[in-house]
């Protein structure tokens, strides 16, 4: 297995000019034990196809990049900012 830091993908998505907020967490998977899931809060228009259309052109690595993306109202975070995976691994957030 890789160890894969989120901070990584978060950057590259940050980017894209339609991703308001970014998180990413590792869910679990039948095959690898864990996926690459980023959450997405947007301030535009975008899908899933084109979000990884741009991390395909960008600098990461293929390992890192997201195998699924969810779109959520909001990320979850913590009352100083710091965003709070527990939530988004636990199913504790809201799809748009």
């Amino acid at each position: 297995g890789e160890n894969i830091s989120p901070v990584d993908i978060e950057s590259v998505l940050s980017l894209h000019p339609a991703v308001d907020e970014v998180a990413v967490a590792g869910l679990p998977d039948e095959r690898w034990g864990q996926k690459v899931v980023a959450f997405i809060k947007l301030k535009g228009a975008a899908d899933a196809a084109a979000l990884d259309a741009y991390c395909r052109e960008s600098t990461l690595p293929n390992f890192k990049r997201p195998r699924e993306y969810v779109f959520v109202q909001a990320v979850p975070k913590s009352p100083v900012g710091k965003i709070l995976r527990r939530k988004l691994v636990a199913g504790e957030y809201e799809r748009v």
